[in-house]
């Protein structure tokens, strides 16, 4: 245990397959918070900082693991030499978060020297991961700066947008969204900013959220219509967008979904790998969550590697929409559930960068 001016930093045993696992205590500003580190196989981990008001530190403990891993699919899939990794605070991002909180977060990613790159995740705004990078270098997403890539959730929206595209034409025959319905789980930065996009490009819009405010927005904005957060799914739309927490298409809600495809910007869609299995077998095409919206990550990657070229992140974004329906076609042709076919490209890219480790430390041996 490593304790820095009252701030306690612990390694907990990581699960096997996981590099690292650090949980920190702040008495001085209240932080709890958990780092994981998946794999830093293709590069340091990379992966926003959630900020949310878990029901224990067990709950907390076990959605980070669930993202740093889920992290390492989506930098892999992206094409990104970046590992996998996240962090959470145990906090109400409206009530426990301070200037001081943030930057004792910051120390606590700085203890881990390079290792893992933080930015913004659900809770936490340019703004908050600002005050942390007064702390370490290793915080990015920044507003300012010669490589600062700014908010990531416009990016994460147009990388979904764009998937969608490839979905519905091989869906369809064509990726026009006018006139396409499409249900919107959740407004929050990425989710409003997706319905933006889908609006103007012509689609008819159902929402919902559990933020009164979000939901007035989207009615005035894009002339949505609003059903309460348990019925979201039995909306008569054409697309399914979760935008919200994880675990949304569990096998009751999939069972009774009307919409023909899933595409949205949340992480760690399908409660578990049978729901994938049920869309499949329900003849809906699911647009794998970690590939979809890796353009976030995308723009974030431009900073920490200190992009200069301005057509770096749209032409990376592009790639993933491609990607997007390279593995779609792929479970077509092969009558098999898309996240698996996603799942075996990227295990086989990191079995590459395993192969090229080993041979390289066998050569330096």
């Amino acid at each position: 245990m490593l304790e820095r001016n009252r701030m306690e930093i612990t390694e907990q045993t990581a699960p096997e397959g996981f590099e690292r696992l650090v949980y920190c205590a702040d008495r001085k500003t209240g932080l709890r918070a958990f780092i994981a580190v998946h794999s830093t196989l293709l590069g340091p981990a990379a992966g926003g900082c959630r900020m949310f008001s878990y029901e224990s530190e067990e709950t907390a403990r076990n959605d980070v693991l669930r993202l740093a891993r889920g992290m390492t699919y989506k930098n892999a899939a992206a094409g990104l030499e970046l590992g996998g990794g996240k962090a959470v605070i145990i906090a109400d991002p409206k009530t426990g978060k301070t200037p001081d909180l943030m930057r004792a977060f910051g120390r606590f990613v700085d203890s881990l020297k390079g290792s893992y790159y933080t930015a913004e995740d659900v809770g936490i705004s340019v703004s908050d991961i600002e005050f942390a990078a007064e702390t370490t270098p290793y915080a990015v997403g920044l507003s300012k700066g010669r490589f600062a890539s700014g908010d990531p959730s416009p990016f994460t929206a147009c990388g979904v947008f764009l998937s969608l595209k490839q979905a519905l034409k091989l869906k369809t025959g064509s990726d026009s969204l006018d006139g396409i319905s499409v249900a919107v789980q959740g407004l929050g930065n990425v989710g409003m900013r997706y319905a933006e996009l889908l609006h103007d490009a012509g689609a008819r819009l159902v929402v919902t959220d559990i933020n009164s405010d979000a939901l007035t927005e989207a009615r005035d904005r894009f002339d949505a219509s609003v059903t309460k957060p348990d019925q979201i799914h039995l909306a008569d739309t054409d697309v399914f967008a979760p935008c919200a927490m994880g675990s949304a298409l569990s096998q009751s809600v999939i069972s009774t979904m009307r919409a023909d495809i899933v595409c949205g910007a949340a992480n760690n869609q399908l409660a578990d790998e049978a729901c994938g299995n049920l869309l499949h077998d329900r003849s809906i095409l699911y647009a794998p969550d970690y590939v979809v919206n890796s353009g976030g990550i995308i723009n974030v990657a431009s900073e920490i590697f200190q992009v200069t070229d301005p057509g770096w992140v749209n032409d990376k974004i592009s790639d993933l929409a491609r990607f997007t329906g390279t593995i779609l076609r792929q479970a077509i042709a092969d009558n098999r559930p898309p996240h698996e076919i996603a799942d075996e490209l990227v295990l086989k890219r990191l079995a590459g960068a395993k192969q090229q480790a080993d041979r390289m430390q066998s050569t330096a041996v």
